[in-house]
């Protein structure tokens, strides 16, 4: 076990302290990759060696160091590798490290559910489990060909090997600047899909100010949405270009939501990130013959200069003005 996936469990899934965190983690290894809002992976491979600690005993340190300085609790999971320690990470409690030793992957993954694994989503799912491929045990002794006749070659060959335990990802080290994010609590456990829109459509209106404000443009766009359990679903998708539109990134987060399905689900937070940033000035935009996109851009500037004199508040869609 070289791999910990951290979530730390911060009020309100507030980021604030999330670099502070990650600066707690790199007192071990430099190799630490961010997974905000609150997460991140750590490569201990050369921390094991130099202070002479399993990653379960380094990850107890972490745990203790975080409460002590910031008041902050956290899981983790730990594995041979991401995919490893992410999927541990979801049977982790608070103070119990959940870890998969070497040479048992094939034990832990085995009565997994396939949409358990990292990258299968409802769709392909939904495929294997109608040919009896319920469980990531039946994928692992299905015939590799079976698999790739039903989800693809390339797809089919990615799902054997990941549900035989093989994990050739790696940590990326990285930084949460980036990025940009805006989050959306609930004072109580919301069940209204409309409230749920609701919060993606401040977020992503607050994102794009916050890019425009900056001169820069994002790549991509995280959905994190947060349950009462304390359990989350992230979802990401690449934009068909970079921008910082607002009405770009709000029809983006709706498509987000729209795919996970949520039917009656006791939501505590809805955070939205935008990944990728680069200079604006750098970013291609396809002209269209639609007279209404270029003056919805026109008037979105004129309300940054009015947000930008009179308050954020000044100028805002009327679903939110309630």
């Amino acid at each position: 076990m070289t791999i910990l996936c951290v979530r730390f469990q911060m009020p309100s899934a507030r980021e604030a302290a999330l670099p502070e965190l990650l600066g707690l983690i790199e007192e071990f290894t430099p190799v630490v990759e961010a997974l905000p809002p609150d997460g991140a992976l750590a490569d201990l491979r050369g921390a094991e060696r130099y202070f002479g600690r399993d990653a379960v005993e380094l990850a107890s340190v972490i745990r203790v160091r975080a409460l002590a300085l910031y008041g902050v609790d956290c899981v983790i999971g730990a594995g041979p590798g991401p995919m490893l320690a992410r999927m541990a990470l979801r049977d982790a409690r608070p103070g119990l490290t959940r870890a998969v030793p070497g040479g048992e992957e094939r034990a832990f993954l085995a009565g997994k559910p396939v949409a358990a694994l990292p990258g299968v989503g409802a769709a392909t799912a939904r495929t294997l489990c109608e040919y009896g491929l319920d469980t990531l045990g039946r994928v692992a002794a299905a015939p590799l060909s079976t698999l790739q006749r039903l989800v693809g070659a390339r797809a089919g060959r990615e799902l054997h090997e990941k549900a035989l335990g093989v994990d050739r990802g790696r940590v990326v080290p990285n930084g949460v600047s980036r990025s940009l994010a805006a989050d959306r609590s609930f004072g109580r456990d919301e069940l209204d899909p409309g409230r749920h829109r609701r919060a993606l459509l401040s977020a992503a209106g607050e994102l794009g100010v916050r890019l425009r404000a900056v001169g820069k443009v994002c790549r991509s766009l995280t959905l994190t949405v947060r349950y009462a359990d304390r359990s989350a679903t992230t979802r990401s998708r690449t934009l068909k270009e970079p921008t910082a539109h607002s009405a770009a990134l709000t029809r983006t987060a709706y498509d987000l939501y729209e795919a996970l399905g949520l039917q009656r689900a006791r939501v505590r937070t809805i955070a939205l990130r935008a990944e990728g940033l680069a200079p604006a000035e750098q970013a291609s935009h396809q002209l269209t013959f639609d007279p209404v996109d270029e003056k919805v851009r026109r008037i979105e500037e004129v309300a940054d200069r009015a947000r930008a004199k009179f308050g954020p508040r000044a100028v805002m869609p009327g679903s939110l003005a309630a």
